[in-house]
C-alpha cells in the first residue's frame, strides 16, 4: 500500500501546462546532448491540451531539435472489421474523433511548426497500438526502453485512463475493449461534434494498466477544471490501483505527479 499522492496545484491550466511543458523540454534537450530517443507518452483530448500548447512554445523560444522524439499514443476508436469476423479496424483517421487525427493536428503539427523542416518529429515517430496486433505494442515499448515520461489524463465521471474502464485488473496490457457508456459520454464532451452517444463507437484499442505502469520512467496526472473535483478526490486519496476509478494507476507508477489547477480542488481545499 503506498501513501497518497499529494496534489500539485496551480492557479490556471495554462500554468500547470507551462510547468510540465518545461520539464518536458529540458528531457528532450537532455537526451539529444545524450544522442538518445525521447519518448513522450500522450493521451487526447481536452486535459493534456495546455501542455502541448506550451510545449510548442517553448520548441520556438530555445530552438528545440525535435529530430530523435517518439510521441507514444494511448488509444483510438476502432469499429468491426466486416472483412475479418471478430476483427476492429481504426476509424477513419480524418474523422473529428480520430486520435490520430488530434495527434497529427494537435501535438505533432505545432511542435514542427516551431522545430521548423530540418528539426521535427519523424512522420513514423508516432506510435499507436495496432488494433490487428495490440500486443506489439508492449514489445515496441519495451525495446524503446519505456516512456520517458507519460502525460497522463482521468475520465471525470468514471475514472477512465486511456480507454481502461473501471473494472479494468491491474495486469492489462495493450487490447481491443468495449468502452462503457460513462466513457462515450465523457467522449462527448471530448468531441464536441457527436451529435448524439448514438455516433461515439463502442470499442477502442488501448494500453492497459500495466502497460502505463510498467513502462513509465516518470509519469504525471493532469486535472483541471471544476467538473473534475470528484477526479481529483479519488486520486489525491488513492492508497493504490483502485479499478473502480482506474487513472488511480498513476500511484503505482515510476515518479509520479498529480498535476490539478485550483477549480478542480474542492472548494474548503482550494481556499
Amino acid at each position: 500500500m503506498s501513501a497518497p499522492l499529494p496534489p500539485r496545484v496551480f492557479d490556471s491550466p495554462a500554468q500547470l501546462g507551462t510547468e510540465l511543458a518545461r520539464e518536458i523540454a529540458d528531457g528532450i534537450a537532455e537526451a539529444a546532448g545524450s544522442g538518445r530517443r525521447y519518448v513522450l507518452g500522450c493521451p487526447g483530448g481536452r486535459s493534456p491540451k495546455p501542455v502541448y500548447e506550451a510545449l510548442a512554445e517553448l520548441t520556438a523560444e530555445r530552438g528545440l531539435d525535435l529530430r530523435h522524439v517518439v510521441i507514444a499514443m494511448m488509444d483510438e476508436y476502432v469499429l468491426p472489421d466486416p472483412d475479418a469476423p471478430g476483427g476492429f479496424h481504426d476509424i477513419d483517421h480524418g474523422a473529428h474523433n480520430s486520435c490520430h487525427r488530434f495527434a497529427a493536428e494537435e501535438i505533432v503539427a505545432p511542435l514542427n511548426a516551431a522545430a521548423g523542416p530540418t528539426r521535427s518529429i519523424p512522420a513514423d515517430a508516432v506510435w499507436f497500438p495496432d488494433p490487428a496486433d495490440p500486443s506489439a505494442y508492449e514489445r515496441r515499448l519495451a525495446e524503446a526502453g519505456g516512456i520517458d515520461l507519460f502525460i497522463l489524463a482521468c475520465g471525470a465521471s468514471d475514472g477512465h485512463i486511456a480507454f481502461n474502464p473501471p473494472g479494468t485488473e491491474r495486469h492489462s496490457t495493450s487490447r481491443i475493449v468495449e468502452l462503457a457508456d460513462t466513457t462515450r459520454v465523457d467522449n462527448m464532451g471530448t468531441f464536441p461534434d457527436f451529435a448524439s452517444l448514438d455516433e461515439v463507437p463502442r470499442h477502442g484499442v488501448t494500453v492497459g494498466v500495466h502497460t502505463i505502469v510498467a513502462n513509465s520512467r516518470r509519469a504525471v496526472m493532469t486535472v483541471h477544471g471544476a467538473h473534475k473535483r470528484e477526479a481529483v478526490r479519488r486520486l489525491a486519496t488513492a492508497l493504490g490501483y483502485d479499478p473502480s476509478w482506474p487513472a488511480t494507476l498513476v500511484i503505482e507508477c515510476a515518479d509520479a505527479a498529480l498535476y490539478v489547477d485550483r477549480a478542480s480542488m474542492a472548494l474548503e481545499d482550494a481556499a
